[in-house]
């Protein structure tokens, strides 16, 4: 193959900027190869090095609780559960490529997530998902390419979690035209292991050898962190090639020989071939101790013929790994290997460093301080110019009292009840294997999924949560929103939130406004984390989610998880007994604007004023109130309120048990207009249920946690009741709730 010319001309094309350029010539003293040139290209791209958002991310809470293994120290964080068992997690994105490739693009993110799990030495125990679209209904919309966007999103995500062998249990999707371009496609992986039996992306011992093991190395996803790393456009549909191709039945086999491997104790250090391959692996191994490594491509595995140095390195084929095997324990690793039938290759060996060194045919072709290429290291790091966006006082400026008030609010109840953004996600979840390895115990579309934890009384909160129009509204507020209702979603199954990780997706960093949502959104978070002592365990950022057409709302996904110590101690997001109290705790006096709500945009085609109301001091007693009432098994459900209001909440709670839905009469007293006082999103509230017997012990814990208290009925019958405005049968509402999405579909 012959190369073109290394200069500026051929690195922009990379996407690197002139100053990278300069900078790898003074850190080589020479021209970089071709080959080089393409290893700085993808470490120095944001997907990788994350060159423009470091500096924020870093003010994150990244200690603290119970946490083991912080951000950025290892493949995925690691929190300690107890009885010598931690629980590793991490977010990530797959945005760019689903968006030109759905069923890949999302099937591939959810096995490179997985991977991030079992390379910890963690079996994975679950999977969610946080997905984001156009309009499926809007007449100026794009719907066709929107519908078939979401439909191949989820089969790729269901095909790929069901081969492999894990529940998908959750997660959540949101419809809105500033995600037409750019859906947002991000896969979560939860997994346990024992505290001994932890593995570490390193490399130690020179002289160690150097193995690369799963499958073979092909074409498929060269660039793909650089795709990554720019906006879509008119040309994204040629960068297909950038889009990996994976095989769920391979990765299967990989888990099983990874952990096997991991246990037999040869294991010096593992990571999973991700973004830019054999490129990212090689050196943040080697940077993370000061090491380096000779690498010969002669030995790696390909599937495709005449592949160039360049493409080995890059190629971001799936189910791969590189490990590090103790030097005379080379045998060991091989049988695990061949007993699964799995590549299992000597590549290369571990030396003094700082240099990694790849050859092949007998040439060097890349000679490269490893610390030069990672983050952590000598990679660019930028301060971006931030402004607030001209469009936020315009868009909080709102008068809601001029808004006309509607005359039939059973029909608004039901039209949130039906609308994409509410309406219960069974035509998704369906698809999906939730029982697989059947410890699913909650499954997906209440407040939280949980899952127990095998041969112990515990179990596993999880949830993914993020409003991406409050964050429009209000970058601060918005992200701290998104961690507290996760919060309160994993503590309304009694579980006590013990981390989030985040995916952090924005459009162009070099935008300043951008930049200003960014970083407002990371104040936000670590605010609330700093309150809620939910450390950060790690993550992603993506930026660049923007076409020439649209921007995405800024979107930074929150994964948090929470453990439950006596799965006997749980509580459900529905009303199960007939005649049981309703009540409302938390911030029962809570603001009634319905200011960023769907009520105001689906009744009024509105998007505006200030994100809802939130109070960190009231959601920390909130959590820690629910949390008490479960482990004195005082109540029978638990919902938090969020999108739609009080109001959506209720007959939620009547509806989300499909089998055995149960009516309710509710009382409450208005201070409003009633649709503001029904609808409104103000957070720190959670309507709850239980047996008139424990009202007393309810009360009692309430008080005792400084938080608000309200009757506002009984369940039963078979209508949804409230005052004398709403009165909705059972049988209707369902209809509404459960049939939305799939009749969607079907035009």
């Amino acid at each position: 193959m012959n190369e073109p010319e290394v200069n500026f001309e051929l690195a922009k094309t990379f996407g690197l900027m002139e100053e990278e350029y300069n900078r790898i010539l003074d850190i080589l003293g020479r021209k970089p190869s071709y080959t080089e040139l393409g290893i700085y290209s993808v470490m120095w791209s944001e997907h990788c090095s994350y060159k423009n958002s470091i500096l924020e991310i870093k003010k994150l809470p990244r200690s603290g609780g119970r946490l083991l293994v912080g951000a950025g120290e290892e493949n995925a964080g690691l929190v300690d559960i107890g009885d010598g068992l931690a629980v590793a997690f991490k977010i990530e994105s797959h945005n760019h490529p689903s968006a030109v490739e759905p069923y890949q693009g999302a099937a591939t993110g959810v096995g490179g997530i997985l991977r991030d799990i079992f390379t910890m030495g963690a079996r994975p125990i679950a999977a969610l998902n946080s997905l984001r679209f156009g309009s499926i209904t809007s007449k100026e919309s794009d719907v066709t390419r929107t519908k078939y966007l979401f439909k191949n999103v989820v089969k790729g995500i269901g095909d790929y979690g069901n081969c492999f062998g894990v529940p998908t249990v959750g997660g959540e999707i949101y419809f809105d035209e500033s995600y037409r371009d750019n859906p947002l496609v991000n896969a979560m992986a939860v997994g346990i292991v024992k505290h001994d039996e932890v593995a570490k992306a390193t490399a130690k011992g020179i002289g160690n050898p150097v193995f690369i093991v799963g499958s073979s190395t092909g074409r498929d996803g060269i660039h793909g962190a650089t795709f990554a790393s720019e906006e879509i456009s008119e040309a994204s549909e040629a960068k297909r090639p950038s889009v990996q191709v994976g095989d769920p039945f391979t990765e299967k086999l990989l888990l099983e020989a990874s952990l096997e491997l991991i246990k037999s104790g040869v294991v010096v250090g593992m990571q999973d071939m991700g973004a830019a391959g054999i490129t990212c692996s090689t050196s943040e191994m080697s940077a993370k101790d000061g090491m380096g490594m000779d690498i010969n491509l002669d030995f790696v595995p390909a599937r495709e013929e005449n592949m160039s140095a360049y493409e080995l390195m890059l190629s971001e084929s799936q189910e791969r790994m590189l490990v590090v095997i103790q030097k005379g324990k080379e045998d060991t690793a091989k049988k695990i290997f061949d007993k699964w039938d799995l590549n299992c290759v000597e590549i290369g060996t571990v030396t003094q460093g700082p240099n990694v060194k790849i050859t092949y045919h007998g040439k060097v072709m890349a000679e490269v301080p490893a610390n030069t290429l990672v983050l952590g290291g000598d990679a660019p790091v930028y301060v971006r110019e931030s402004k607030e966006p001209a469009y936020l006082k315009e868009v909080q400026n709102i008068d809601e009292s001029a808004l006309p008030e509607p005359k039939d609010l059973n029909a608004v109840l039901i039209n949130l009840l039906s609308t994409p953004n509410i309406t219960n996600k069974n035509w998704v979840y369906e698809q999906y294997d939730t029982q697989v390895r059947t410890n699913t115990v909650i499954m997906p579309g209440g407040d939280a999924s949980v899952v127990r934890i095998k041969g112990t009384k515990k179990a596993l909160a999880m949830k993914t949560d993020c409003n991406g129009r409050y964050v429009y509204l209000n970058p601060y507020k918005g992200a701290m929103a998104a961690v507290c209702e996760s919060a309160r979603n994993v503590a309304c199954t009694g579980a006590i939130p013990l981390a989030i990780t985040n995916c952090l997706n924005f459009g162009n960093p070099y935008k300043p406004e951008v930049y200003h949502q960014f970083r407002e959104a990371i104040r936000g978070i670590a605010d609330a984390c700093k309150k809620l002592n939910t450390p950060v365990t790690g993550g992603n950022v993506s930026f660049y989610n923007e076409s020439p057409d649209y921007a995405v709302y800024p979107t930074p996904t929150i994964g948090m998880v929470g453990l439950i110590e006596d799965i006997e101690c749980m509580v459900t997001s529905y009303f199960r007994n007939e005649g049981d109290i309703i009540a409302l705790i938390g911030n029962v006096n809570c603001s009634n604007s319905i200011g960023g709500s769907e009520y105001l945009q689906q009744q009024y085609n509105l998007v505006k004023g200030d994100a809802p109301e939130i109070d960190l001091d009231k959601e920390f007693n909130l959590v820690n109130a629910l949390v008490q009432l479960a482990k004195e098994k005082s109540i029978n459900s638990a919902h938090d309120v969020s999108d739609g209001g009080l109001a959506v909440n209720i007959a939620e709670s009547c509806l989300i048990n499909r089998t055995l839905p149960i009516g309710c009469v509710v009382n409450i007293e208005y201070k409003d207009r009633p649709d503001f006082h029904l609808f409104n999103e103000s957070h720190g509230r959670a309507v709850i249920s239980f047996d008139k017997k424990n009202e007393e012990i309810v009360k009692r814990i309430c008080e005792k946690n400084n938080i608000g208290f309200e009757n506002i009925g009984k369940t039963g019958g078979n209508s949804i009741i409230i005052n004398k405005e709403v009165k909705i049968p059972l049988e209707i509402g369902k209809d509404a709730y459960y049939n939305s999405i799939s009749k969607i579909m079907e035009t």
